[in-house]
């Protein structure tokens, strides 16, 4: 018996000494986060870079549980934020899920789909964690860049969105983040 770290093992050897026959270790008070629980943590980490002002979203693409691309809502690059000049959308008193067009910024969800094909990255067969569940132009997206599922916690108030995704068999499922 022998002892590295916080594990112990036990070996035991055949009668020619050759083979390993048993491996044991003790539980480690360690709790590591499950796959999921990881790549949403990891989207909170991505909003955080968001310059909307109403709503911090971020989205990360995995395939085979590696990260794709990473994106999060804002202004297109070089662009002023609307952290720099203000909110169109609140200016114009526009309710949140309406008229998508008249907004400075680009969605997480876009931005992660737009940083893997500005970097050559193929997202067929991927699934994207989101820390909202994408309205419809996102979800339009998603479905012809062939993604397979969606993970989110928030839900967002657009009934297209839910139906199409619905319709084309993108997996969709809602979870709650452990904090």
């Amino acid at each position: 018996m022998f002892r590295i770290s916080k594990f112990e093992f036990r070996i035991s050897l055949s009668t020619d000494g050759s083979s390993l026959k048993k491996k044991e270790k003790k539980e480690s008070p360690l709790k590591r986060p499950t796959w999921e629980e990881y790549f949403m943590d990891i989207t909170h980490l991505v909003a955080k870079r968001s310059t909307c002002l109403r709503r911090q979203v971020g989205a990360v693409l995995v395939r085979d549980k590696k990260i794709l691309a990473t994106g999060y809502n804002g202004a297109p690059s070089g662009l002023e934020h609307c952290l720099e000049i203000g909110c169109l959308r609140e200016k114009l008193g526009i309710p949140s899920g309406e008229r998508h067009e008249l907004c400075r910024g680009l969605h997480a969800e876009q931005n992660a789909i737009i940083q893997a094909a500005y970097h050559g990255v193929g997202i067929r067969g991927a699934t994207l964690y989101c820390t909202n569940h994408p309205c419809i132009i996102c979800s339009k997206m998603i479905i012809n860049a062939g993604i397979e599922k969606i993970i989110f916690e928030q839900g967002y108030a657009d009934s297209l969105a839910r139906q199409m995704l619905k319709e084309s068999k993108v997996k969709v499922q809602k979870v709650n983040r452990r904090h």
